[in-house]
């Protein structure tokens, strides 16, 4: 796999699958280097099999279902598909170039698709009731006068901004209390009836225009976002996860309200008490009990390092005590909870790497229905059947049906990436150096011979690497290099006391982890050139990467991308700066200095480009022009690199064309500096 072969990268987004359990609808998008944007369709799954089908990691493609996947719609980028309680309609998003997504619907028995929404920022999510007449959606309402809501008053001309909280901008959006996500309701529209037809003008002047969309009606009343849309069985309430303000020092968390949906129905609704829980999370399951998952932030709701979410029950909403069914100290679970007939739900369970489905029943028994070298990211089910979205060694992204603990693939997208080339990596532990083992894998480029060996570190800190295909690894593979990467102490998906061993104490046996794990990977493998290496890595493995050549001066050069750089300058600049910094490396100056790589950077002899986002609001610019300036002033060979225009999400979701320039600048740095043979 090379840079330009990203366009072949499919993700595919959470099947709906049909009330009847046959078919699934799910969204394939793909970047486009033409379009420079990500595009994409709805595509129409069988998963009912009528043959014999091949398991999970397989790339021998779909199993035989007697019909093959195919398109359902054409828009530019159709995505987040839901059926109707009925089967009848889908519901999805669809964005068109240069514009925001908005709520579309479409008959499933034949037809064009209706627009439901015209919003000026869009629509970001949305959920059917339970009788199918509305759907519920979140859009986010400008102040008047900004983002475009009024004609002819450009960024540059709005009115000032007046800031009291300790947040006010977010990753990737930009300041946002000045435009809170609020929850909206609309009936569904006849897709029967005759399209929206506008009067031509008389004598007498223009003729007033028609709406060609339903006016929605606002159910949230604080000016905060909002998020986690869940109707009760009944249709007659919602809940949803509200901002809260935070405290000095403290995370970011929501409250959990549900609010009446009745005509004439306004305000705040019902606060449901959880107390030291941060909702992540709901679901309400048919007897009306609500699920949340929901990290604990302790008393003073600033325990964040390394806190899993638990799943939690409440016999009914108004119920003033959770019940705890899971624990977060060895489980890490994700995604919305699937709410299941015969109750329980479904969640998202990530162990070292790999990601497996498990259901969670009401007296906390846990199942684990998948295994095997996968990563679910989504979950749909519909008549009896349960399908999934996941990846694994030899697919980025399929559809497949889970049925006696195994995957049975529907798709394969991912055949002409496989056509491309790509290496599968092998699994290693390696026993470091105070006999802690350390999990990671190492791939190796085709062919014999000896090849230069990168170092790769991934973020988080409370991140993980997992066995799915990653472009990251595939293209330096492709270009010659070995490339090792491991999930050291810090790291999720090995329990709460692996992630929390390095709170204030960055640097120091998440340091031994990764050069242990390289020196491990080397003596295990001929193929590795240990003479000839380099390091990597984005965000917290930017960080790492930056303290590593403090300290560790083997290597032929470095790259350091969008790095954690100068806690100091974190704090009142980073969109997490209020308490990220103070949980992971202290307040006391002495504190942040011993964990600092800008207070280090002084000893930087080796070779490094600085990499980074000019709208980077996790990691702000100013956390690489610093440190490349430092490096630059004591006469280390070092380059700045600015993607305009990106934030911190650039390698992963970025402009097409800057992610494949993005790896070709990455590629000339380590040709310069550590060059294939």
């Amino acid at each position: 796999m090379q840079a330009a072969d990203l366009p072949l990268i499919r993700t595919v987004s959470r099947p709906a699958v049909h009330p009847d359990g046959t078919w699934a609808v799910v969204s394939v998008t793909r970047p486009d280097l033409d379009a420079d944007a990500v595009v994409g369709q709805l595509w129409r799954v069988p998963l009912v099999s009528t043959g014999s089908t091949s398991g999970a990691g397989s790339t021998s493609g779909a199993g035989s279902t007697g019909e093959t996947p195919g398109r359902l719609t054409r828009g530019f980028r159709d995505t987040e598909p839901r059926f109707s309680p009925d089967g009848a309609l889908v519901a999805f998003l669809r964005a068109q170039p240069q514009a925001a997504p908005q709520l579309w619907v479409l008959p499933v028995a034949g037809g064009e698709a209706v627009q439901v929404t015209d919003r000026t920022l869009g629509v970001s999510g949305f959920r059917w009731s339970p009788d199918g007449k509305r759907l519920a959606f979140l859009s986010r309402e400008p102040e008047a006068g900004r983002y475009g809501s009024v004609e002819g008053i450009t960024p540059a001309a709005e009115g000032p901004r007046r800031i009291t909280e300790w947040s006010w901008t977010r990753n990737g959006l930009g300041y946002h209390r000045d435009r809170p996500q609020h929850v909206y309701l609309v009936d569904v529209p006849d897709v029967a009836a005759e399209p929206v037809v506008q009067p031509a003008p008389t004598p007498q002047g223009p003729a007033e225009p028609r709406p060609t969309v339903p006016e929605p009606r606002r159910v949230t009343t604080d000016d905060v976002d909002h998020s986690g849309i869940a109707f009760t069985p009944d249709g007659g309430s919602i809940a949803v996860l509200a901002e809260r303000e935070q405290g000095a020092g403290q995370v970011g968390r929501a409250v959990l309200r549900v609010l009446p949906l009745g005509a004439g129905a306004a305000g705040g609704g019902s606060e449901v008490e959880l107390g030291t829980l941060g909702p992540q999370a709901i679901a309400f399951g048919p007897g009306g009990e609500l699920y949340v998952l929901a990290q604990d932030h302790g008393p003073e709701g600033k325990d964040f390092v390394a806190r899993n979410a638990a799943l939690y029950v409440l016999s009914a909403w108004a119920d003033p005590e959770p019940r705890r069914l899971t624990d977060p100290e060895t489980q890490e679970l994700g995604h919305e909870p699937v709410a299941l007939p015969d109750g329980g739900v479904l969640l998202v369970l990530a162990s070292r790497g790999a990601q497996h489905v498990v259901r969670v029943d009401d007296d906390g028994t846990t199942t684990q229905l998948t295994g095997g070298d996968v990563v679910v990211s989504d979950i749909g089910v519909g008549g009896g059947t349960l399908a999934v979205a996941y990846g694994d060694p030899g697919t980025y992204g399929e559809v497949g049906v889970v049925a006696d603990g195994v995957i049975q693939p529907r798709t394969d997208f991912s055949a002409p990436l496989r056509a491309a080339g790509v290496v599968t990596p092998t699994e290693l532990t390696v026993t470091g150096r105070d006999g802690y083992p350390v999990h990671g894998w190492v791939a190796v480029p085709e062919g014999t011979g000896t090849h230069p060996t990168l170092l790769m570190i991934h973020g988080g800190p409370y991140s993980s690497y997992g066995v799915g295909l990653f472009d990251e690894t595939q293209v330096l593979v492709d270009a010659g290099y070995a490339v090792v990467y491991c999930n050291p102490r810090g790291s999720a998906g090995y329990g709460q006391a692996h992630g929390r061993t390095i709170k204030q104490a960055m640097g120091t046996v998440d340091l031994h982890d990764v050069l242990d794990f390289l020196d491990g990977a080397v003596a295990s493998d001929g193929r590795l050139d240990g003479s000839r290496v380099g390091v990597l890595g984005g965000s917290y493995g930017g960080y790492l990467t930056a303290w590593t050549v403090a300290h560790d001066h083997r290597f032929a050069g470095a790259v350091v991308e969008r790095g954690f750089l100068d806690p100091e300058a974190f704090f009142g600049t980073s969109d997490i700066g209020s308490f990220f910094g103070l949980e992971y490396v202290g307040e006391k100056p002495e504190q942040v200095a011993a964990q600092s790589p800008q207070a280090v950077a002084g000893q930087v002899t080796t070779p490094t480009l600085v990499l980074h986002s000019e709208l980077d609001l996790r990691c702000p610019l100013s956390q690489a022009e610093r440190y490349y300036s430092t490096l630059k002033g004591q006469g280390v060979e070092t380059e700045l690199v600015v993607f305009p225009g990106e934030n911190h999400e650039l390698s992963r979701s970025g402009r097409p064309r800057h992610r494949q320039q993005r790896f070709e600048v990455i590629l000339d740095w380590w040709k310069r500096y550590l060059p294939v043979a």
